[in-house]
């Protein structure tokens, strides 16, 4: 299976042209800008039009206007993540957001709790601690999450949000990828990261 990997286009998605070949497309999260539901609505009609196979978006702490939401009409092929999870071809992705209102209090951590064991691809929007997390002289992954990553032990987990950190890296037989496409100004594109599976 070949994964192209998405994060943090913030309201670009329209930028993004000649995308490569993938049978999964995945979005980490930080679709819009501003939040608003105008921005996500735009989104989620640019996401549902690209020629995949399969697409799979979680939410991140720019696209608030979504939380608690329940999102109808998607394509049968469109799977929205929110602690919950899909199985495309017999692979198991599961995808937790980050919602601010979770994360000030214990609920991102309960969710956290909740992945599944059999989890072969984790997709969210932040990353794991010390793992393509650094900037400013700080990394901000979460500790919680890289103990839940060692336990459950996925092929790939696949989160953005640091900007400064786009990439891919293999730790402890774990792919990792920071999929945040824009810099830190929002000025340049990266390449979007595609992964095996």
């Amino acid at each position: 299976m070949r994964i192209l990997h998405l994060s943090d286009t913030h309201g670009c998605h329209h930028r993004l042209k000649n995308l490569p070949e993938a049978d999964v497309v995945v979005h980490s999260g930080d679709f819009t800008m501003t939040g608003t539901e105008q921005q996500a609505i735009d989104f989620l009609n640019w996401f549902c039009d690209l020629p995949y196979a399969h697409k799979v978006f979680i939410c991140g702490n720019h696209d608030d206007c979504l939380y608690g939401a329940n999102i109808d009409g998607l394509d049968s092929n469109v799977h929205y993540l929110c602690n919950s999870g899909v199985e495309v071809d017999g692979v198991k992705f599961y995808g937790v957001p980050m919602f601010m209102g979770d994360c000030i209090t214990d609920r991102q951590q309960r969710n956290i709790a909740k992945i599944p064991t059999d989890t072969d691809i984790l997709v969210t929007h932040s990353p794991a601690y010390g793992i393509l997390d650094y900037d400013d002289n700080i990394n901000y992954g979460d500790e919680q999450l890289l103990a839940k990553v060692k336990e459950i032990h996925p092929r790939l987990h696949l989160f953005g949000h640091i900007h400064a950190q786009h990439g891919i890296t293999t730790l402890h037989g774990i792919t990792f990828s920071n999929g945040a496409i824009m810099n830190a100004d929002y000025t340049h594109i990266a390449t979007p990261n595609i992964l095996m599976i």
